[in-house]
């Protein structure tokens, strides 16, 4: 390779975010932390939310940053926790700030589902683990609430997701951070047409299901406007930070697993098809 290229990464966590420098010289990739910002619930009255709009400050104060430097960056990649999810109206605007999976609205609701479908079943489709905090249960709440938020959403997108929409324009779903919701099908590969239905939560709402290392698009112009960086491509990672962890434990052979441990502790392993 006759020059290096540099990436930029946004790793956002439950109680930190960071944006990433990659530099890549064909061999090894170094990182550098460029910028480092807080995040966290806020508490309005008697609900618990993601403060997206601060969030979204930081991640353009962190575009400009690399402006500033007169960093030529190849692509840009974002990956953030799993469940949470923001609702788009008709028009493409945010409807709310988002929930947190901390919040109370789902109390209880993981019997109210297994009254109308069973344990299994759900397992069956979906292959997620059970808490309450998954996306199936805090849109189950609003359907039992009938939430005008719910009733007006025109569109469904995981945190992940969102910012890449507010980066490109574009509405897509990125398929890691999909099956955290327990409402995407691993089998079909695609969003369950049955648990939807069960739950009366609107089909038509979930987006299209990409792949990691799909090509998004370029960053508005309203952007490189604000930050003064150069038109910039943004490729979806695995957009699920855990996912994203994974994928990058350098091991050359098959037989390993995983711990990943951050706000939360995971284990697995990788395999070709998934264990349901």
């Amino acid at each position: 390779m006759d020059k290096s290229k540099d990436f930029l990464a946004f790793d956002l966590g439950a109680e930190s975010g960071r944006g990433i420098l990659g530099c890549f010289d064909g061999k090894q990739i170094k990182l550098k932390v460029l910028h480092r910002f807080p995040n966290g619930g806020i508490r309005i009255l008697d609900n618990l939310h993601w403060d997206i709009i601060s969030l979204w400050r930081e991640i353009k104060n962190t575009l400009s940053i690399c402006a500033k430097n007169g960093s030529n960056i190849e692509s840009i990649g974002v990956d953030t926790w799993g469940v949470d999810f923001g609702l788009l109206d008709k028009t493409g605007h945010l409807i709310g700030l988002p929930f947190h999976y901390r919040d109370s609205r789902t109390t209880g609701v993981l019997e109210k589902v297994f009254d109308l479908m069973p344990r299994p079943s759900i397992f069956e489709l979906s292959g997620c683990q059970f808490m309450e905090i998954n996306t199936i249960y805090q849109l189950y709440s609003m359907v039992l609430t009938d939430s005008p938020l719910l009733r007006f959403a025109e569109t469904f997108l995981t945190i992940p997701d969102l910012i890449n929409f507010w980066l490109t324009g574009q509405k897509v779903s990125e398929f890691t951070n999909a099956t955290t919701t327990q409402l995407y099908d691993p089998r079909k590969e695609n969003w369950s047409a049955e648990l939807c239905q069960v739950l009366n939560i609107p089909l038509s709402i979930f987006p299209k299901v990409i792949q990691p290392g799909t090509d998004i698009g370029l960053i508005l112009p309203s952007i490189t406007d604000e930050t003064a960086l150069q038109p910039t491509r943004v490729i979806a990672p695995a957009c699920h930070d855990t996912g994203s962890a994974v994928a990058a434990v350098p091991v050359q052979n098959e037989s390993w697993a995983y711990i990943s441990s951050g706000t939360w502790s995971l284990m697995g392993i990788e395999v070709e098809e998934p264990i349901i």
